[in-house]
């Protein structure tokens, strides 16, 4: 028996652990994945542990995306791109760090038919998640890229950090506010949210990123909070007449795709589907 598992931060609920079982018995492998809530001053000792002949990887999250980078062996270059990794595969001993929230993000919009190549976007949040969503875009030729956060400091550095990374996409950091939203929301075609407004069971469930007027029927909305599957903002965006996508489907392709470095099998991401929709219904129902 082998172990994988999910780092969080403590009292943070994760729904990895319902659909990679999911894939794991689906295939007869015999894994036990866990959640390993962990405290930023246990990281370090937590991810050494990740080196016993027993575990074969992890999926990493917020806010531990960034921290993890100097703890491994090897980054894959892509990881270097965007500044932060979401998986760990131990390889022998050696741990390898890979971002496949990338190609998670990247999968939803070629289910709907979205084509991100010479398109303007605006990002909201400059965390982690953030990082990755504008490298995605900008592999995927986005030519403009607005990144709005409630702090302009923090948005102007992840610019200055990946300006060099995604050129010769336009990327501009842009301090939350309607004055910003109105210039943004009304040259963009694709809307983004990367921050936790609009999760359930927060005191900010009912809060959107964006001002609900100033979305347009033309953008693509892409809420990457997957819990409830109507937040505020895909409730705004529908209302206004726009496509939208949940944050389910970034959550459940980034995962087949840490399922496939550790196994080196294609994950059965119908069943990772199926899974997780179950939990989130059984969850919606109590």
């Amino acid at each position: 028996m082998q172990f994988a598992g999910v780092i969080s931060a403590p009292g943070k609920q994760s729904l990895s652990p319902v659909f990679q079982q999911a894939a794991f018995d689906h295939l007869g492998i015999a894994v036990t994945y866990q959640h390993w809530p962990t405290p930023a001053d246990g990281l370090e000792t937590r991810v050494l542990g990740l080196q016993a002949p027993d575990v074969l990887g992890v999926n990493v999250t917020i806010p531990h995306k960034e921290a993890c980078l100097p703890l491994v062996d090897d980054l894959d270059p892509l990881v270097r791109r965007v500044g932060a990794l979401n998986t760990i595969f131990n390889d022998g001993g050696t741990l390898r760090g890979y971002n496949t929230d990338v190609e998670g993000f990247l999968r939803p919009l070629q289910d709907a038919f979205f084509e991100p190549r010479g398109c303007t976007a605006v990002v909201a949040g400059a965390g982690g998640a953030a990082r990755a969503v504008v490298v995605a875009l900008a592999e995927a030729g986005a030519a403009r890229i607005a990144v709005v956060n409630r702090t302009l400091e923090r948005a102007q550095r992840l610019v200055s950090e990946l300006s060099a990374a995604v050129k010769p996409v336009q990327l501009v950091a842009a301090i939350d506010s309607r004055e910003s939203w109105e210039k943004a929301a009304a040259e963009a075609g694709l809307l983004v949210n990367c921050t936790s407004l609009g999760t359930a069971g927060t005191p900010e469930e009912d809060r959107s990123p964006m001002p609900s007027d100033l979305i347009r029927s033309q953008a693509l909305v892409y809420d990457l909070v997957y819990q409830p599957a109507e937040t505020r903002l895909i409730r705004d965006a529908r209302q206004a007449g726009a496509r939208t996508i949940g944050g389910l489907p970034m959550l459940i392709y980034q995962g087949a795709a840490s399922f496939k470095l550790w196994t080196g099998k294609d994950a059965p991401v119908d069943i990772m589907f199926e899974a997780a929709e179950s939990a989130l219904a059984m969850e919606d129902a109590s």
